[in-house]
């Protein structure tokens, strides 16, 4: 399974950007696709996940701002990103993992900058 993220980019703060994360395969096969995103000298954190059963999880400091949604017929998860601040600045990674599977795809940047 690939995925193959893209949108980031420079926004000013208060700004909005969305991500995409486009599966090669049916996206019910994948448990759970995830967003997660990383700054220089920290861990990969999770920011926003949703199951195949549609059941949604998204982490307190973005909730409110930060929202998921599904294509299913082009296999592909949405992260939509508004009023964005620049805490938020990180390289974000696409994933999908279930039981015996953990894939990610490449980070992107976003950058959040006046």
């Amino acid at each position: 399974v690939q995925l193959q993220a893209s949108g980031g980019g420079l926004v000013q703060p208060g700004g909005s950007l969305r991500l995409s994360c486009a599966a090669s395969t049916n996206i019910f096969m994948i448990n759970t696709i995830g967003w997660h995103r990383q700054t220089p000298g920290n861990r990969r954190e999770s920011v926003a996940s949703i199951t195949n059963r549609g059941g949604t999880n998204i982490v307190g400091s973005v909730a409110g701002r930060f929202t998921l949604s599904r294509d299913n017929a082009n296999n592909t998860v949405y992260l939509q990103m508004n009023s964005l601040k620049p805490e938020d600045t990180a390289v974000y990674y696409c994933r999908g993992s279930g039981p015996g599977y953990d894939y990610w795809g490449q980070g992107i940047q976003v950058t959040v900058s006046s």
